[in-house]
């Protein structure tokens, strides 16, 4: 089911109801989500705060950048298309009236700060939504169209009707701009007569929507049925719901994936999990959950990222590695990160296994951290590269897709980091944070201290108003390769903490009470697929690790042998201490500038 022309190569040549928990996941705010379907839920984004370490600089950054977004030239082209006095420049590339995708990233832009405003508390992130949602309402024509331009109703209704409503639907339920959920009402119906009559794939698409995305709708679909009650939008989720195609052979196990374009279609994941908390269908967990192993143990690269050239691989033929030297292309960055701890979260919520929270991690860590600042003038990080002998660089066209996603996944960090489960708390990232939240009438703070990834331990202190019984589990990651350590209140203590699962520590909690963890980084080498065993990248501890020098070759005795010793003046940083080799490493996440390689070659 794929096009002979690759959606790559097409792009270039043309140039949950609720307060603040988080969006993009079947999270209800005022309607939770039967117990039986979700063994975890979301905090609030206000519950989290982030309070150090290399996430929230990146937060900080990325908030900074898109609140000084010029508002006149983000309503440009809505404004043009409705005749209304336009000023300000241009948004160039894909974002204009001519370009790919006009206004494509508008709704996903209001997303992110309203994210943001949820997790900060800033005053004008709020008063930024506010005035764009209301300068974007006043484009809308009296016939409810709203499309940036006639090409983009046409090419792009449903992709774009999808980033409208996440933006508008997120405005109304983190920054409280209630006007926004008839903005989105407004939005579905004028959509309605140009988003097509079902999910088609691409080998049925029509020519001028070839790109089209009607199989991510359901997500957002479900979204608006749980904010606003109304029926029709969940029957239009379960139109959208690409069965036959996807769902159905995913859901006996067959492997579909192969060919089809990977962001979109672990966004249709996204939708599928959302359907199976909204209509308890067995058989879309079924699906979601076998299309997740697929994903993970045939189409993943070391860094948790997977496609390249943005499509999924056959599996079996080598087709990962053979991507080293055939493109640089090889993980839409914070496209693909974005979709994946969103459907990471959806799985652990459902499940409560260990498993998706280390793939959160990893793809946390190993991705989206380490994507470029933006520039400011639209140019953003896009793909993260595998190739020998690579640097990081900026798409060539401004306004890509992933200028969208990249404020949405930034400021969804805070949520991935704690979830709250039927006897206690559930923590998965270890951060520098502070969790808040109730137990019964009595209030509770959980504060995390810790220098990780730099460091391989935590601490955890507790204020309670009462002393209150409950189990803290703590996520102990499956690329452990020697036990964790746990202690409360300084004395170690035996729980069972087998790698890939959580330690449940259960006691009555009193104020100062503190939990001490360690996860003892090593190393260890991740080879490519089976076809090119020869082809490794080094890890350490959750972090894929990138050399620095030219040379690409290691030994796989001198890495199990400990030869990689840590520069002392530079956090993370290792080198083979003995000659005649010498090769640095230090985190993907880390790197900027630097000349790299990613995947080594093993003698």
């Amino acid at each position: 089911m794929k096009s002979n022309l690759s959606r790559r190569k097409f792009l270039g040549g043309v140039a949950a109801v609720a307060a603040a928990s988080q969006v993009g996941h079947p999270f209800a705010f005022g309607q939770t989500q039967p117990a039986s379907r979700e063994k975890l839920s979301v905090f609030s984004y206000a519950d989290v705060k982030l309070t150090g370490g290399p996430l929230r600089e990146q937060q900080d950054r990325i908030h900074a950048s898109y609140r000084g977004l010029d508002e006149d030239k983000l309503l440009k082209v809505y404004r043009q298309r409705a005749g209304l006095p336009a000023p300000g420049e241009d948004m160039g590339g894909w974002y204009d009236a001519e370009g790919f995708g006009p206004g494509q990233v508008f709704g996903q832009i209001i997303s992110g700060l309203s994210r943001f405003y949820a997790s900060t508390g800033d005053p004008s992130a709020q008063a930024k939504v506010q005035r764009l949602v209301n300068g974007f309402a006043a484009t809308i024509g009296p016939d409810n169209y709203w499309y940036p331009s006639v090409r983009s109703s046409t090419a792009f209704a449903a992709y774009t009707l999808d980033k409208i409503l996440i933006g508008m639907l997120d405005a109304s339920q983190f920054a409280g701009v209630s006007s926004a959920v008839d903005v989105a009402r407004r939005c579905i119906q004028g959509a309605l007569i140009y988003i097509p009559a079902r999910p088609y794939e691409l080998d049925e698409a029509p020519k001028q929507a070839i790109y089209d995305e009607p199989y991510t709708l359901p997500e957002n679909f479900f979204y608006a049925y749980e904010v606003t009650g109304d029926e029709q939008y969940r029957e239009l989720a379960g139109k959208y719901l690409e069965d036959r195609h996807y769902f159905d052979p995913l859901s006996r196990g067959e492997n579909v994936l192969p060919g089809l374009h990977a962001y979109s279609h672990v966004n249709a994941l996204c939708s599928g999990s959302r359907a199976y908390l909204v209509l308890g269908e067995e058989k879309y967990l079924r699906a979601v959950k076998n299309a997740w192993d697929i994903l993970t143990t045939s189409q993943s690269y070391a860094s948790g990222g997977w496609a390249p050239n943005e499509d999924f691989v056959v599996p079996g033929e080598g087709l990962l590695g053979e991507s080293l030297d055939r493109t640089h292309d090889h993980f839409e960055t914070p496209c693909g990160s974005y979709a994946h701890l969103k459907l990471s979260r959806y799985l652990l919520r459902i499940t409560a296994e260990a498993r998706y929270g280390d793939s959160l991690e990893c793809v946390l860590y190993n991705t989206v951290l380490g994507a470029k600042d933006p520039k400011g003038d639209g140019h953003v990080f896009y793909y993260s590269d595998y190739h020998s002998s690579a640097r990081k660089a900026y798409h060539p066209d401004k306004w890509p897709c992933c200028s969208g996603t990249l404020p949405q996944v930034v400021a969804d960090y805070s949520i991935s980091a704690y979830f709250r489960g039927p006897d206690g708390i559930y923590v998965n990232l270890y951060t520098p944070s502070e969790l808040s939240w109730k137990i019964g009438a009595a209030s509770a703070r959980l504060v995390q201290t810790t220098t990780y990834p730099e460091t391989d331990s935590a601490e955890f202190r507790l204020t309670l108003t009462d002393p209150a019984e409950f189990t803290l589990h703590l996520r102990i990651p499956g690329w452990l390769q020697k036990p964790a350590q746990i202690a409360v209140n300084g004395k170690a203590i035996s729980v069972p903490a087998e790698p890939g699962s959580f330690a449940a520590i259960r006691r009555r909690w009193q104020t100062n009470d503190t939990v001490q963890l360690q996860l003892p980084f090593t190393f260890r080498l991740e080879k490519i697929d089976d076809q090119h065993p020869e082809m490794s990248a080094l890890m350490w501890g959750p972090l894929m690790m990138v050399a620095l020098d030219p040379a690409l070759a290691i030994n796989e005795q001198s890495v199990a042998a400990s030869a990689l010793k840590a520069n002392s003046s530079a956090p993370l940083t290792f080198e083979v201490a003995s000659p005649p080799q010498r090769l640095r490493f230090k985190p993907f996440y880390q790197v900027q500038d630097e000349e790299y390689t990613t995947y080594l070659r093993r003698t």
